[in-house]
């Protein structure tokens, strides 16, 4: 069964931002008689504050220095092990 779907959208699609290629805005039919450039704004507003550097990506570097030292004394520990063993 298909249902008919009425919305409006808005396209942004320079979004000013690095992660972003294009956004699409659902309108809410209780604002649908409000003019295109305020809606524009406001869903500019919301791309700004999404765009913003997430702080899972500021510890990611650090992370991953641990991680690869982490495997680097794993692999060396094994490798003793293997030694050991071998002999």
């Amino acid at each position: 069964m298909v249902k008919g779907v009425n919305r409006q959208v808005l396209e942004i699609r320079e979004t000013g931002c690095e992660y972003f290629e294009k956004a699409l805005f659902f309108i809410r039919p209780e604002y649908s008689a409000e003019s295109e450039g305020r809606l524009r704004s406001g869903a500019l507003k919301s791309i700004r504050r999404s765009a913003a550097v997430p702080k899972t990506r500021r510890g990611k570097v650090k992370s991953r220095l641990i991680l690869f030292a982490e495997m680097l004394v794993s692999a060396g520990a094994g490798a003793i092990l293997t030694a050991l063993i071998i002999r």
